[in-house]
């Protein structure tokens, strides 16, 4: 029908259309080559990924023959490879250096700068408050972003974080999410795949990639250096996220991040744990019935809300458990300053202090914090005359006094080795104990001297004085004397120190101070300066009275009293003995010695007793001897460990040395490299899961302090790590830490979420990692691939930033940020409201 009525048109009429045609024909072709023109650096969804990772590949192969490794734990062969990259880029297993590069890898740019463009808008959202900033540390941000932007050449630095050390920059691509917590493009759904061959071995890998493993959520953070001069004027041009593919460190994708092979048993307790070393739990026989659930992999669909508690923004659940502490029988001996945990661990999110920001970075934080980072003024009122505190303005500063140090804590430091020489801070003196610590100001500066006070204080009438110690950057928990052992080992401080803490040693058969007899090394040393040493007043002679009968009958050798002229105050040093000797020739004994039965390494929930341990004499015994001095006890395998079989189920010095060099190689050749982690910003942090201490020994050379924690259901080895010379405590993670919110800068996980999820929810422990890990603070997760993926979903549902995840062998390794992001919604925790 149609062609009899087109046939009927007349032949002007016909030739008129067909012009007609042939110009509009002509204008689409026309229009469609300009499109194709224009758009020549757009990648086409299906063949993009191929070119992509061509373009990789010639970035990270451009390597300097001898560099070290980043991710290298060890040596060996990278098969079964999955890494996702989160970033400009597509996940990728790169096939080889070619000579592509400079054409492919403008193919990258503007799908990366439509990506960037997303996350400027997402990220005018987060609620980050940085405004407040200090004018120096105004003046170190925009330096540093200077010199990002000269590296860039063309300003792409507003997307991200430069943080300049030694000339090297560190450029942090940062995309924002979808309300999904992911942000996925079209050329996230195809897979592939490629090999590469290796700029150092010359090995060829290839991985498979399925679409469900190919996840793009646009966070990266890459270390980045130029290095072909060639394409030097190219790189100019391209955006920060082209320019953080071509990096010193991240170049080696055929570098190992996770172990294989005979260094791979380091990833992995043996059963031996169970036979050579107990556990805390087993030693103690105290320990709670935990919480036994799993969790779904899904939890994206995570909803989180603001713990809404009497102490809002300082909330610590297991101290703030006023349900518990209102049904307390007596507070005679400081219970409700002990640990009462809910019977639930919260789920909720801690809010933020009103015009909290970046904390301020160590060694400045000794000296000043931000107010409203601790917005607390009782001490400073009540403290200020003795130079303990005083606010300044936007500022909570710290002359570094105390109540028995007016003049600062330096002199008093020194008083104490003048009067006692052989105390040699630093050198035979190592790791100490600070009782009733106050702002931890005589820890904070014995920094100086090499040494690692181990400070605490009850969460009391001195309001915060543990939390100004954190923020300012100084090792410190919050404990009590009250009526339950120290949560520390016996025999593993080389000094105790009390400056007028408080603490009625004397009472109730000397208790308290029988505890500090427990911790303190044999020959260590418990310097006491206290008013019963110095002045004369009945109450204060009285004191001093019971206090010489009671360290006499323990055989304490007083070495000192000794008068500070300038401070006007004076100091008692008492000595541990070495020996039995002085036991067996009391006429008398009182105190008792311990049971043999009884373990002085038990100490999870277990009550004081008024009893001496037996000091160890065999020089097989762990405290018969004195360690090595400082520094070299940190590398040396303990003289005890002879004939015990090790975690990893070697010999126990053997073990000790293969932990410490994979912790020396992980931390130098992947930590500080390949994690976008800028560490010069870093000054506390955590092994969640300790073991020897071989992740703590190999950060030494910088300026951070970490606390080892020591499942109180794993091998029983925080006495190695004090032995070293470093701090730890025993703690279960299925409730939360003795520690206030926001005050640690790094988190470290090596396979602690798959030890405990049999017995904890995995969600209450990544909240109470929320809660003490500060804003932009970064937690490393190492941990089988299935925790991984577990860990990775539930804080993206916290909006944390996904800054690395890498997986091989069926196990995974993860780096993640976390944000200012805090939920609107509250949840009212009713045991915690008074």
């Amino acid at each position: 029908m149609a062609t009899g009525k087109f046939s009927r048109v007349d032949g002007r009429k016909s030739s008129r259309y067909c012009s007609i045609a042939t110009i509009v024909v002509f204008v689409v072709f026309c229009v469609a080559g300009i499109w194709m023109f224009v758009s020549s650096s757009i990648i086409p969804v299906k063949n993009s990924e191929l070119l992509s990772l061509e373009t990789r590949n010639e970035v990270k192969q451009t390597v300097p023959k001898g560099d070290s490794k980043q991710f290298d734990d060890t040596s060996g062969d990278l098969s079964g490879v999955e890494t996702r990259e989160y970033g400009g880029g597509l996940p990728s297993k790169v096939s080889g250096i070619t000579d592509e590069y400079n054409s492919a890898e403008n193919l990258l740019v503007e799908t990366n700068n439509e990506e960037k463009e997303s996350h400027n808008s997402a990220e005018k959202n987060q609620g980050e408050n940085h405004a407040n900033e200090s004018s120096d540390e105004k003046a170190e941000s925009e330096s540093a972003q200077k010199r990002m932007d000269e590296d860039d050449g063309n300003g792409n630095g507003k997307d991200g974080e430069t943080n300049s050390r030694d000339g090297e920059s560190n450029v942090e691509t940062r995309e924002a999410e979808n309300e999904g917590g992911e942000m996925k493009t079209d050329s996230e759904e195809s897979s592939g795949e490629n090999g590469f061959e290796s700029a150092e071995s010359g090995k060829n890998y290839e991985v498979d990639e399925t679409a469900d493993e190919m996840k793009h959520v646009g966070k990266e953070a890459i270390l980045t250096e130029r290095k072909n001069d060639k394409n030097q004027d190219m790189h100019s041009e391209q955006s920060d996220v082209g320019n953080s593919l071509e990096s010193k460190e991240n170049n080696q994708a055929s570098n190992e991040i996770l172990p294989a092979g005979t260094q791979s048993e380091n990833l992995t307790e043996s059963t031996t744990k169970n036979g050579a070393w107990s556990t805390q739990a087993v030693e103690s026989q105290n320990e709670k019935k935990s919480q036994q659930s799993f969790i779904s992999n899904e939890n994206n669909d995570l909803y989180w809300k603001l713990c809404k508690s009497t102490a809002g923004p300082d909330y610590i659940p297991c101290l703030d458990n006023w349900k518990v502490i209102r049904k307390l029988p007596s507070t005679k001996h400081y219970e409700h300053r002990e640990r009462h945990c809910p019977d639930e661990a919260p789920t909720c999110l801690v809010p933020l202090p009103e015009g909290y920001k970046r904390s301020i970075k160590w060694p400045k934080s000794r000296d000043k914090i931000w107010y409203y980072n601790v917005p607390h003024t009782k001490l400073a009122e009540v403290k200020g005359h003795q130079n303990w505190v005083k606010l300044t303005g936007e500022y909570l500063t710290f002359p570094g006094g105390g109540t028995q140090f007016v003049n600062g804590a330096l002199h008093y430091i020194d008083f104490i080795q003048d009067a006692v020489p052989e105390i040699a801070w630093g050198k035979r003196t190592r790791v100490i104990l600070d009782v009733g610590c106050g702002v931890a100001s005589f820890g904070g500066y014995l920094f100086e001297r090499d040494v690692l006070a181990m400070s605490f204080a009850p969460k009391d009438e001195h309001e915060a004085q543990v939390q100004f110690a954190l923020e300012r950057g100084i090792p410190a928990i919050l404990n009590v004397m009250g009526t339950k052992r120290l949560t520390f080992p016996s025999s593993v401080f080389d000094l105790v120190h009390c400056a007028r803490c408080r603490v009625p040693w004397h009472i109730e058969g000397g208790k308290l101070l029988l505890e500090l007899n427990r911790v303190l090394r044999p020959g260590g040393y418990f310097v006491w300066s206290a008013t019963p040493v110095y002045r004369k007043g009945p109450e204060d002679v009285g004191i001093w009275q019971e206090m010489s009968r009671l360290t006499k009958s323990m055989c304490w050798d007083l070495v000192v009293v000794k008068r500070d002229k300038l401070n006007n105050i004076g100091a008692a040093i008492y000595r541990k003995p070495t020996s039995n000797d002085c036991y067996k020739k009391r006429s008398k004994n009182a105190p008792p010695l311990c049971e043999e039965f009884d373990d002085p390494n038990a100490v999870w929930n277990v009550p004081l007793q008024a009893c001496m341990h037996k000091v160890p004499v065999d020089s097989t015994e762990r405290g018969s001897l004195w360690p090595a001095q400082w520094p070299v006890r940190l590398e040396q395998s303990p003289y005890w460990l002879n004939s015990q079989v090790g975690v990893y189920g070697k010999a126990a010095q053997e073990d000790f040395t293969a932990d410490y060099n994979h912790w020396k190689a992980v931390v130098s050749q992947s930590y500080l490299k390949g994690m976008g982690i800028d560490w010069s910003s870093v000054r506390n942090v955590m092994d969640m899961k300790a073991v020897y201490g071989g992740f703590a020994a190999a950060l030494k050379d910088l300026k951070v302090w970490v606390m080892n924690v020591v499942s109180i259901d794993s091998p029983d080895t925080l006495p190695i790590i004090y032995e070293r010379g470093l701090l730890g405590i025993y703690h279960d993670w299925c409730e939360s830490f003795n520690t206030y919110p926001r005050t640690y800068d790094v988190l470290h996980a090596d396979h602690l979420f798959s030890s405990i999820k049999k017995r904890c929810n995995l969600v209450t422990v990544i909240a109470e990692v929320d809660r003490i890990l500060r804003p932009e603070g970064k937690l490393i997760v190492r941990d089988n691939s299935e925790i991984i993926s577990e860990v990775e979903s539930m804080v993206k549902s916290l909006q944390w930033e996904i800054r690395m995840i890498y997986s091989k062998d069926k196990e995974g390794l993860l780096c993640v940020g976390k944000t200012f992001w805090r939920p609107t919604e509250e949840e009212a925790i009713k045991n915690a409201i008074v």
